[in-house]
């Protein structure tokens, strides 16, 4: 099997997805923009052969290296970057290509814009918030008058977070029609009160769940992704059926095969008139790539797994072959900013939670706006353990 990787060093612990396809004797084919020589050693270990272009959003440069590689090893069975920045030129290239092993042109547009997703939820028999495309400002005050404030607004083609907005009232629309990108198309959501939470894991090649996990982003983190604040969120060593069944449902309705997949939903937190009763599941959007940030490893520490070999299982054999009976944890992660105070410093956190703490660093630059300038991870037998690491790493939090 000839797989192309984009991007295997960053981020930082992607490079365990090609490791564990040459585990499983893949020719393994790296592109990436950094000279070979300057790639650290498990990165350059995990691949059979690599080819650096000068800059990875040229597609140019992209589509001759993968005829490079095509002309040295023959058809090319699987392309991915499993990251959502490239996802419409891995696209691209398997429509040029005729690589059939993941979304081609015509199915990434579903993958990629929320306002195309909110059909696929309909055929999957899953709520959606009230919305309307961001056409001009009388279109945004007649939705606000329908729905009421506060709504919320972001790219209908986004990466992330990234160009957000909460807006509460009609000056802060106003501020918003002045100030938003005049070259982006932006969608505005009804805003509902619940829990933002996500189903996520790796789904065969007839779209089936091979590997579920679900996280939980209490209030206080969504608002930290739009605000620039404090994040917390959690593995749940649990997971909610009716969740597991929505998710299925989706997966099929967008014809998802052989890859990550990161749903999120809101659940609502009490009844609400004209919306839903309490603990209603409402589909947000579809992320068609593995979960952001750290949470791969995440997931490694709260199922006892390798996520990474057992996404590499299931490309080269359509199914899981890790074990699945070691001990579940929930894993909690808090993420920190280094422009504000807390009552207890890095080092006591790290005393205190000794025994806890799997993994804490810096965020790379890219992810700090959405995770936080720095993290601590830690696992927990139960729910309680996790509330309290939350309180004490971020007890005191308030602006230098």
């Amino acid at each position: 099997m000839n797989f192309i990787y984009f991007s295997p060093h960053f981020p930082d612990n992607y490079w365990r997805f090609c490791n564990g396809l040459k585990k499983n004797n893949v020719t393994v084919l790296g592109i990436d923009d950094v000279p070979l020589e300057q790639l650290k050693p498990e990165v350059r270990n995990s691949l059979t052969d690599y080819i650096c272009v000068s800059d990875l959003k040229n597609y140019e440069e992209k589509r001759r290296a993968v005829q490079t590689f095509i002309k040295r090893y023959g058809k090319i069975d699987f392309l991915e970057s499993n990251n959502e920045f490239w996802m419409n030129d891995d696209a691209k290239l398997r429509t040029e290509f005729n690589i059939v092993t993941g979304p081609d042109n015509s199915q990434i547009k579903t993958f990629r814009h929320k306002s195309m997703m909110k059909g696929k939820y309909r055929e999957a028999g899953i709520k959606t918030v009230a919305w309307c495309l961001v056409t001009d400002i009388s279109k945004c005050l007649e939705f606000v008058a329908n729905y009421g404030y506060p709504v919320i607004v972001k790219p209908d083609d986004g990466v992330g977070a990234t160009d957000t907005y909460k807006i509460s009232n009609e000056r802060e629309l106003m501020e918003f029609n002045i100030q938003k990108n005049p070259d982006t198309q932006y969608i505005m959501e009804q805003f509902i009160e619940g829990e933002l939470i996500s189903f996520d894991g790796v789904c065969d090649s007839k779209g089936n769940v091979v590997f579920p996990t679900y996280h939980v982003f209490p209030l206080p983190s969504m608002e930290g992704k739009i605000e620039y604040d404090d994040v917390i969120y959690y593995t749940s060593k649990y997971i909610p059926q009716d969740l597991i069944d929505a998710g299925q449902r989706i997966l099929h309705a967008f014809k998802a095969k052989s890859r990550f997949y990161h749903l999120e939903f809101f659940r609502l937190n009490k009844d609400q008139p004209k919306i839903g009763k309490k603990g209603d599941l409402f589909g947000l959007e579809v992320n068609m790539r593995v979960p952001g940030g750290y949470t791969p490893d995440m997931i490694d520490f709260a199922y006892s797994v390798n996520i990474f070999d057992l996404w590499a299982d299931v490309i080269v054999y359509d199914e899981n072959r890790q074990n699945l009976s070691l001990p579940n944890y929930f894993c909690a992660y808090t993420g920190r900013r280094f422009n504000r105070n807390y009552a207890h410093n890095f080092d006591e956190v790290l005393k205190k939670y000794s025994n806890n703490i799997c993994y804490c660093n810096n965020n790379p630059e890219v992810l700090k706006d959405g995770m936080g300038d720095y993290f601590f991870m830690a696992k927990f037998n139960d729910m309680d353990e996790v509330e309290r690491f939350f309180n004490f790493t971020l007890e005191g939090s308030n602006s230098k």
